[in-house]
């Protein structure tokens, strides 16, 4: 009785629209359930390739058993601090053996594919060799691998299990499987709806949780130095130039505390830029990133909480929509703001305990909202004298700006003023920083670009950083 009392009251108009949203609920939960699932392939480490480019038995890169580490899964930037890791150990990958390899004329079919599947020449191998860094997995990582078959290269869904060596590019993107030679390139489909298929010979490793897995996504700025963990000792930190294999690093501490910058006000971009040079590491779940001019309201935990090297912080913004789309397999790089100026500053030297970054400040564009950059070419690009500045200012993503040390050790003056300009990967100095005019000796190079004005408000969202 009671509920036809309510029938009565509500009219025949309100059912009909309780029914129209009821169907409109189910038929986008039905749309869910036949997305496509991606079909993964494990990838074990040490366990050699059925179809390398390279011999693995010549020892061309040799994988590591590492514990994974505890990561928000989905996406994260290619300059993420404490995405890969390193070690004390020397050449985990053989960067000049594989140069031989493949510029050796007997070896032209393979160097052809090869190059192919990178988007350059085969003319472009030796310089864009000279580009990548070697760095091993810390988490279980999603990528677009490729086999060598019938004289080309056969793209797949590959999940790389943590520890595996590879080298990453000036993005931040894994590019080569070290130890056969294979190039990979960005994993193109849902984070969430993946299938991954083991076999007798990739059998389900220790520690796998599906809901971890990352895929990396390019950083905002081409990365001049990569912030890693020592695999062994992860209480020390790695600073490797980019392009270097280990005979240019430099050391911190990943116990020391960073304070939470105030990022309230700023573009989506110069934050996830600013909380990398912080040491705090930026993630983003399932469905894509916000857009690069959306304006950061809050930060969890909040602006001043000191955090251990690579936490994550989450952001809330406001405006825009999100994208979620990566780059594509046998396509140019993502791309990039290309009317940034060039730095003009470098600062402190080579015998800083750590990672950091910097350049001059630059101007923002004009006009609020996302940047719009333009494509670049993988291939080779001559390597400038690395240097650094002050964590305060910026450079462009198109030049390569200098790099600094590791975050300080005490809470960061950002946490009751706006945010500082962005800057490299790498977390800042441990020490006060000197004025922007100040020009030290050099060390490995960071790279920035100017950010959008602050634009007009829009419905807050959430993304985790």
């Amino acid at each position: 009785m009671a509920l036809r009392v309510f029938v009565r009251r509500v009219g025949k108009s309100a059912i009909r629209r309780i029914a129209v949203l009821l169907v409109f609920v189910l038929a986008l939960s039905g749309c869910d359930r036949d997305a496509p699932m991606f079909a993964v392939k494990a990838v074990a480490a040490g366990v050699p390739s059925l179809a390398p480019f390279f011999d693995e038995g010549q020892g061309l890169g040799r994988d590591q058993q590492v514990r994974a580490q505890t990561a928000h899964g989905g996406l994260q930037q290619g300059d993420s601090p404490g995405l890969y890791g390193g070690s004390k150990q020397p050449t985990i990958c053989d960067v000049v053996r594989l140069r031989e390899f493949l510029t050796d004329p007997a070896n032209e079919r393979k160097a052809q594919a090869w190059a192919a599947a990178l988007s350059i020449t085969k003319a472009e191998i030796p310089g864009y060799l000279d580009r990548l860094t070697p760095v091993l997995l810390r988490h279980d990582t999603l990528v677009r691998n490729h086999d060598y078959k019938k004289e080309k290269a056969v793209p797949f869904n590959a999940l790389l299990q943590t520890g595996i060596a590879i080298l990453v590019d000036t993005d931040g993107l894994p590019a080569v499987k070290c130890s056969c030679g294979n190039p990979l390139r960005p994993f193109e489909g849902d984070t969430s709806r993946i299938k991954v298929e083991f076999d007798d010979r990739n059998e389900e490793w220790k520690g796998y949780e599906k809901t971890s897995v990352v895929a990396v996504r390019p950083a905002t700025r081409k990365v001049e130095r990569l912030a890693l963990v020592d695999v062994e000792e992860p209480d020390r930190g790695i600073n490797r130039p980019v392009g270097s294999t280990g005979e240019d690093d430099t050391s911190f501490d990943t116990r020391e505390r960073r304070a939470v910058p105030d990022l309230a006000g700023a573009t989506f971009r110069r934050a996830s830029r600013t909380l990398a040079d912080q040491g705090l590491a930026v993630a983003f779940e399932g469905g894509g990133l916000p857009p690069e001019g959306a304006r950061v309201t809050a930060s969890d935990p909040p602006a001043g909480t000191e955090l251990r090297f690579g936490e994550y912080v989450t952001l809330s913004v406001a405006g825009g929509t999100t994208t979620s789309t990566p780059p594509s397999s046998g396509t140019s790089p993502p791309t990039r703001d290309p009317s940034s100026p060039t730095p003009s500053a470098p600062s402190s030297g080579p015998g800083s305990s750590g990672p950091g970054s910097s350049g001059p400040t630059s101007p923002e564009p004009t006009s609020p909202g996302p940047t719009s950059p333009g494509p670049t070419s993988p291939g080779p690009t001559s390597k400038p004298p690395s240097s650094s500045a002050p964590p305060a200012s910026a450079s462009p993503p198109s030049s390569r700006p200098p790099s600094s040390d590791p975050p300080p050790s005490t809470k960061d003056p950002t946490t009751s003023s706006p945010p500082p300009p962005e800057t490299t990967s790498a977390p800042p100095a441990t020490t006060s920083a000197p004025p922007a005019t100040a020009d030290p000796p050099p060390t490995s190079a960071p790279v920035t670009s100017s950010e959008p004005p602050p634009g007009t408000s829009a419905p807050a969202t959430s993304t985790t950083a």
